[in-house]
């Protein structure tokens, strides 16, 4: 019941890779979809979170919701998605959306960019200078995504488990890699990492559904018992508490419910 995330550059078949693996696995394989749940779940326009992901970071200080508003929505749609485990995601930041969860294979696919402007030559029917500067410049616009939001890049091999260069390996001996090691013990789960999954699925809901209006919140949650951090000393006041009543009825798996406002946030909170 692992979860396996598939980060990888554009034209590097990382897409087939998770693919295979999830048939391979008998897992559902997950991507794009997450983006359309969240826009359905709160409400935002497809066409407008598609292009905030894309072309970010400029573009999201278009829209009315913020860029900490957008991770929010996109992170608990997808901690809701893989509370089952069983689960090969492959798209946007998928190691450090679930940052935090003990029982996730993090992969990285490479491929040579020769081998990638060959792949865009035969797909677009272009000249392979014009391939070659589309790829950079995805790559670019991905770097600068990344670490807009994350303060990380993603070519860092230290934030993957197991990075595969494809180059000197076909597809199928990616895949037997990644399933080998999906069997590893150390991101088998176990009672502690399956409850980790719930309480973070909680306490990224409680984020999403609070952050446009306060956007300077973290949130914990461990057993059901949820914890809200805020900047100011006096957290229980005025629009604040409304929403909190709103959160209690509404989200369900929170035994308890409070707030500290004026302290540190925790280094584990959402």
């Amino acid at each position: 019941m692992s979860i396996i995330t598939i980060s990888r550059g554009s034209y590097s078949m990382g897409k087939t890779v998770a693919e295979e693996v999830a048939q391979k696995l008998n897992y559902e394989v997950i991507s794009r979809e997450v983006l359309l749940d969240a826009c359905n779940r709160f409400n935002v326009p497809a066409i407008k979170l598609k292009s905030a992901i894309h072309d970010a970071p400029g573009i999201l200080e278009r829209y009315r919701h913020s860029k900490q508003s957008y991770i929010a929505y996109i992170r608990s749609t997808l901690v809701e998605r893989v509370v089952g485990g069983n689960v090969v995601y492959h798209g946007l930041a998928g190691h450090l959306l679930l940052k935090g969860l003990p029982n996730v294979l993090k992969v990285r696919i490479t491929a040579d960019l020769e081998k990638r402007i060959s792949i865009v030559v035969e797909r677009d029917k272009i000249s392979p200078v014009e391939a070659g500067k589309l790829i950079l410049d995805d790559d670019k616009q991905r770097q600068k995504w990344t670490h807009s939001l994350y303060g990380e890049d993603p070519r860092d091999t230290s934030l993957y488990d197991l990075s595969i260069c494809i180059d000197k390996l076909s597809i199928e001996d990616a895949v037997d890699f990644i399933c080998q090691a999906a069997g590893a013990k150390g991101v088998q789960p176990t009672e502690k990492s399956k409850q980790k999954v719930k309480d973070m699925a909680v306490a990224c809901r409680v984020k999403a559904d609070l952050v446009d209006e306060f956007p300077n919140i973290a949130v914990t949650c461990e057993y059901g018992n949820v914890l809200i951090y805020t900047k100011s000393k006096d957290p229980t006041t005025g629009k604040l508490s409304r929403q909190l009543n709103k959160i209690r009825e509404n989200i369900s798996g929170i035994n308890h419910l409070e707030t500290h406002g004026g302290i540190e946030f925790p280094s584990d909170a959402v």
